[in-house]
């Protein structure tokens, strides 16, 4: 296991790399070898990240979720949030979470905020729309009703069964020169971007906790054997509270592949 310690002469090759202005750090350290795949991405690149329980929770029933992550694999999420373009959620993230979505515990800009909300679900009160903080884009269905949101622009896509096509959703934010991607919640969102072969890197933090029941972090459909089960090349990080697998994912679905983004996380 290889533990990744970011020092602040790394951090700052990493931002340059990340901006066009710099080259791949040397050295074969773990913050570079992690970081570097995102930070020097040049195409559409999507990376999608969950911060879970031992027992691969992300929240209580209730839908507490304040905790699950430690201070370091939070801290790992917004490095993860500087080194991208747009950071992506599912619209009851935004519902049950309110969340900022910005970079505050690291140095490094705020990406810009995209919301899927194929159904039109969003009223506009929601605190992303008047916290003054990095652009809003959402994401919905031409089925859906039009209305205004505040301090947002509306991306409106023509439906693909039950829901928005990944591939489509990366296309057009790459049509925007937003390639670099990280989806960011819920379980359905990254399940159907990963179904889809639309998910270059998949991380998943694991902070020592045990919750016992409550929403896992990602849902797949079920497999009958094992034989059958995803098995990424992977390599681990400890971040310091938590531990991170690092996980490579094919991207075939680039070639054309379409998956829905039904209403949901």
């Amino acid at each position: 296991m290889q533990a990744v310690e970011i020092t602040d002469t790394v951090w700052e090759r990493l931002l340059a790399l990340c901006s066009g202005s710099g080259e791949t750090p040397a050295g074969d350290d773990p913050a570079t070898a992690l970081y570097a795949p995102i930070a020097g991405a040049r195409g559409p690149f999507v990376l999608a990240q969950v911060g879970q329980s031992l027992d691969g929770r992300v929240a209580t029933p209730s839908g507490d979720a304040a905790n699950v992550s430690g201070p370091d694999g939070l801290a790992h999420l917004h490095r993860c949030r500087a080194l991208v373009d747009a950071v992506v959620v599912g619209v009851s993230t935004v519902k049950a979470d309110n969340p900022r979505l910005s970079v505050r515990l690291a140095q490094g800009p705020s990406p810009v905020r995209v919301v899927i909300d194929c159904h039109g679900a969003l009223d506009g009160r929601e605190g992303l729309f008047h916290d003054g903080g990095a652009p809003v884009i959402v994401i919905e269905s031409t089925s859906a009703p039009a209305r205004p949101l505040p301090n947002a622009e509306i991306l409106r896509m023509p439906p693909s069964g039950t829901g928005l096509a990944t591939g489509a959703i990366v296309n057009a934010l790459a049509g925007r020169g937003l390639n670099r991607l990280l989806v960011e919640g819920g379980a359905r969102t990254i399940a159907r971007f990963i179904e889809e072969g639309q998910v270059d890197r998949l991380h998943v933090a694991i902070s020592p906790l045990i919750i016992g029941t409550g929403p896992s972090g990602i849902t797949l459909p079920p497999v009958a054997r094992l034989s059958d089960a995803l098995r990424p090349p992977a390599e681990v990080f400890s971040l310091g509270s938590d531990i991170l697998f690092d996980c490579v994912l094919t991207t075939s679905g680039r070639q054309g592949k379409k998956v829905d983004v039904a209403d949901g996380t």
